[in-house]
């Protein structure tokens, strides 16, 4: 398999192909990405793109509908891999390389990039536009204090235009749930509509995971800091932080609610847990909840005849 690495921006895609001495640029359009992805059809292509912020999901889906291995990674981890490298400068030619040459040598560590169904993109773009509205309206109602009287009624509408797009967005998220949400997303008090949509459009491998690799993915797994005779305090870190705030939101509302996940929660106090502490170990345990009931759902529908 040929290693490529793909340095992606806002307007152009830098392309690192092994075994080619310079680094190709197309533009970061429709028409740009289905010119490199025939190209890329001809090599057998093993490929690895840096996660730039959303601007690299039209390349992975058009890779994926054309049959071919790509991975998306986490900045932090290019990074890091190009300090290991050795290469302190950074331009987009030397990131593509650096992507290409983590390719060829730990291609095989990484998970291979499953696009989203038509309708986990929708829901996915409406519940980032749900968090655009959101965060705009917390700006413009603490604006509204500060807004002298000649201009508050103009401030008022806007804040009222934000909430009725907020509640048509959610009406929108609402139907897309009501056909593709499923009974192990909505088993335990706390998970609203708003955890269901997160968990069905940014975490497509909820119940095909075990419960170790859910809570790495997630980013609720504490991870050891030991080294010697040391034993340092574990910490969570890394995962999908929207997946993980929305876990957050729905384990306060459940460790309150839910018998077993409030049993769980005073448990973890009385052994002398610190209330964050084990609140985080709460979210663990409800995403392993969660994770195995979906996980028996998948079951029966590949046992299902027809």
């Amino acid at each position: 398999m040929t290693a490529v690495g793909i340095d992606v921006g806002k307007a152009s895609l830098d392309v690192a192909i092994e075994g080619r001495p310079r680094v190709m640029r197309v533009a970061n359009s429709a028409a740009g990405i289905r010119k490199l992805v025939r190209q890329l059809a001809q090599v057998a292509a093993r490929i690895v793109v840096e996660a730039t912020g959303g601007y690299e999901e039209p390349l992975l889906e058009a890779c994926c509908d054309a049959g071919l291995w790509v991975a998306r990674v986490n900045p932090r981890q290019a990074r890091n891999f190009a300090r290991a490298a050795g290469d302190v400068a950074k331009t987009d030619a030397i990131d593509a390389r650096l992507l290409c040459l983590m390719a060829r040598m730990f291609a095989d560590r990484f998970q291979r990039y499953r696009a989203p169904l038509p309708w986990q993109r929708e829901l996915r773009d409406w519940l980032r536009r749900r968090g655009q509205v959101v965060t705009a309206l917390q700006a413009h109602r603490q604006q509204m204090a500060m807004c002298p009287a000649s201009v508050r009624s103009l401030a008022a509408r806007i804040i009222a235009a934000l909430r009725r797009e907020l509640m048509a967005i959610g009406r929108q998220i609402k139907s897309l749930l009501d056909t593709h949400a499923t009974p192990a997303l909505g088993s335990c008090k706390g998970l609203g509509p708003i955890f269901q949509a997160t968990s069905l459009a940014l975490l497509p491998e909820l119940g095909a995971l075990t419960r170790r690799q859910i809570a790495r993915l997630v980013g609720v797994a504490p991870m050891n800091r030991d080294s010697g005779q040391s034993s340092g305090a574990r910490r969570i870190r890394g995962g999908r932080s929207p997946v993980r705030v929305a876990l957050y939101m729905a384990t306060l509302s459940a460790v309150r609610w839910d018998e077993t996940m409030k049993a769980h929660y005073k448990q973890l106090r009385a052994r002398g847990k610190l209330a964050k502490v084990a609140l985080v170990a709460c979210m663990r345990k409800l995403l392993t909840i969660i994770n195995a009931r979906r996980r028996d759902e998948l079951v029966q529908e590949v046992a299902m005849p027809g």
